[in-house]
């Protein structure tokens, strides 16, 4: 098959290698020009420089819907567009036209997690599983029809970095076997259960603010999530932002005022946490390690030298 790739950073790199390792042609690599967004300068590798490696010509676009790329692909004549995270829509009239039509490599177990950032997200949320799934593009985001998909679990305190590496290296494999999928000839592909649908938006830094009424167990969560090199969980203490980097659960149940910084259990300090938390019912935040806004890094029982006043979400 004749393939036009479309793809940015890691994902995208691991998948232009997919395809370059195939027994298939690509012809043609749009990839986005380097951003400056947190996000987006994490797991970084160059989808052009790989490109540029293997002689396949590069265009660089932020959107693909203008006429001197789609008479370029038009001149190309794809039997397949191959796109892993493409970072803005793709017009009807692009994804339609190769014959056999756009496959879509997107790092969630669809159709859950549709949208950006799935693995944090999924994480954040106690999902059991994460994964990779190779879908047909069609007009509604993430939402085409499956073409293989593949699973990890998610262990008890794995980060989110630990899931990035672990998924990343589903998506050779899971191109491969689509790519074999589809040229030979079969369309049994597996239409997704919309019912079970989500779309989550990117991540910023305000969504890593932790809001101490939340069960001790999501705090946790999301600290994993927020995990280097991922911008950290963070919580202001005095005035000043400081970054959570290690945390657990306690051992202990805590009772009082969500945020107030308690007592030391083991090698952390815990914070009460929980919007029920007056009861004495809960689990506090074991906070391990943190970062302050200098980018000093002290162990929990190092930076909080005496116990009492609080963590707020806000100056």
């Amino acid at each position: 098959m004749r393939i036009v790739m479309f793809g940015y950073q890691t994902w995208g790199h691991r998948t232009l290698r997919a395809l370059l390792d195939s027994e298939h042609e690509v012809a043609l690599v749009v990839t986005h020009p380097a951003s400056d967004h947190a996000y987006e300068k994490i797991w970084s590798d160059s989808v052009a420089d790989l490109a540029a490696e293997h002689g396949v010509e590069v265009v660089l676009r932020n959107r693909p819907d203008d006429d001197e790329l789609f008479g370029k692909l038009k001149e190309i004549d794809p039997d397949l567009i191959v796109a892993n995270n493409w970072r803005t829509w793709i017009p009807p009239h692009v994804f339609e036209l190769p014959r056999f039509g756009t496959l879509n490599v997107h790092d969630s177990l669809l159709p859950a997690y549709a949208g950006f950032s799935p693995i944090i997200w999924a994480l954040i949320n106690g999902e059991k599983q994460v994964g990779v799934t190779a879908h047909m593009m069609n007009e509604e985001l993430d939402a085409g029809d499956i073409v293989v998909q593949k699973a990890i679990d998610v262990g008890p305190r794995d980060t989110a970095t630990d899931l990035f590496h672990r998924t990343v290296d589903l998506i050779e494999p899971v191109v491969g076997e689509a790519l074999d999928f589809i040229a030979s000839g079969r369309r049994d592909f597996v239409p997704q259960d919309r019912s079970k649908a989500s779309f989550f938006h990117k991540r910023s830094i305000e969504d890593s603010r932790i809001d101490w009424t939340w069960p001790a167990e999501d705090i946790d969560r999301l600290v994993r999530a927020q995990s280097d090199p991922y911008p950290n969980a963070f919580t202001y203490h005095k005035g000043k932002r400081l970054r959570i980097v290690r945390a657990s659960v306690s051992q202990g149940r805590y009772g009082g005022t969500p945020g107030r910084i308690f007592i030391r259990e083991g090698d952390g300090v815990v914070i009460v946490a929980g919007a029920d938390a007056r009861f004495g019912r809960n689990h506090g935040l074991r906070v391990e390690r943190v970062r302050t806004e200098d980018g000093t890094e002290l162990a929990a029982t190092e930076y909080f030298r005496s116990m009492g006043g609080y963590l707020t979400a806000h100056p």
